[in-house]
């Protein structure tokens, strides 16, 4: 972290010549009402420690209990982790600034609070393509799953989102350390969001503009094309089972991965994947919400606590005396 803020530092003074540029931002969070922000705060609280204990959960469980060492659970210790980081990018900064009725940030906490919510945004967005395919080849080809889902592609498919999290995120941020920003300074937002930080610029936004346009269509495009496969090879082998009941446990899974699938792409979309003169800020903050704060907080109840085995490892996990001892 030092050395990022570092590198914005020596970058940022390499660019700034004589004009004038800011050294903070405000952050006007949802409401500037006091009684909405008290009500705001005791709400976002409470997502976030259930966000982060729920996920939590989820990954020590998975690290501790040798049957949930596979791929599919592999791919979901890797979400929950991405989801506790990427609620982590935001909430605490804005509870803290409620807490103290201080709206500012820094210039250099900023940048680097934007940088790290496109890594967790874009990583969210790759592994659920992944879990897709995993489900494609565990129900279409389920002889073959273990030869196909080998050890050596499974470390590839969890590393790979990542790393190219890291590199989108990366260039985002270096083009916008090449604008200036001159008076305005208040971001209406309760976030450093990429798209609300453009609109501040006094520098001409048109190439970073392109480029998120372009990045975000490729980085959208790729994973919603292998989940739309994926899903058009679970119906058709679906429809072949010939049990009832099994056909309504898949499609029972398949429906919450496409609730969730529907509800993180499509807020993306709405707000990142038009240009964002179209949009109003209430719609930004609604749709920033919605991917940033309530899906990483939906996602254990709906991927996991469903799910029997993960239900099984969570009781042997919080019946552990060795961590919680109090417990009789």
């Amino acid at each position: 972290m030092t050395a990022l803020h570092s590198f914005l530092h020596i970058s940022r003074n390499t660019h700034e010549g004589n004009q004038t540029t800011v050294s903070e931002f405000l952050l006007l969070g949802l409401s500037n009402q006091a009684e909405q922000q008290k009500l705001l705060f005791v709400l976002f609280l409470g997502v976030y420690l259930v966000t982060v204990v729920g996920n939590g959960l989820i990954t020590l469980a998975i690290r501790l209990d040798p049957h949930l060492h596979t791929p599919m659970y592999l791919f979901l210790a890797n979400l929950s982790l991405a989801d506790i980081s990427s609620i982590s990018t935001s909430v605490p900064k804005m509870l803290m600034n409620i807490q103290t009725k201080s709206q500012s940030i820094s210039y250099d906490s900023c940048i680097t609070q934007m940088y790290f919510s496109i890594i967790f945004v874009v990583i969210d967005n790759f592994l659920l393509g992944v879990m897709a395919y995993d489900r494609f080849v565990a129900v279409c080809y389920p002889l073959n799953y273990t030869t196909i889902m080998r050890p050596r592609l499974c470390i590839l498919l969890a590393v790979m989102p990542w790393v190219l999290s890291n590199i989108v995120a990366l260039t985002h941020t270096l083009l916008l350390l090449q604008l200036l920003f001159c008076d305005s300074h208040s971001v209406p937002h309760f976030f450093c969001d990429l798209a609300s930080l453009l609109k501040l610029s006094c520098s001409d936004t048109t190439i970073n503009e392109l480029v998120l346009f372009i990045m975000g269509s490729s980085v959208i495009t790729f994973p919603l094309a292998l989940i739309f496969f994926s899903y058009v090879c679970i119906v058709r082998a679906v429809l072949r089972i010939s049990s009832t009941e099994g056909k309504w446990k898949a499609f029972s899974t398949c429906g919450s991965h496409l609730t969730v699938v529907s509800l993180f792409y499509g807020t993306i979309v709405g707000v990142y994947f038009f240009p964002s003169s179209t949009h109003p800020d209430d719609t930004d903050k609604i749709g920033a919400v919605l991917f940033t704060v309530v899906t990483p907080m939906i996602n254990p109840f709906i991927y996991s606590l469903r799910n029997k085995d993960m239900k099984v490892a969570l009781r042997k996990l919080i019946s552990r005396k060795k961590f919680f001892p109090l417990l009789p």
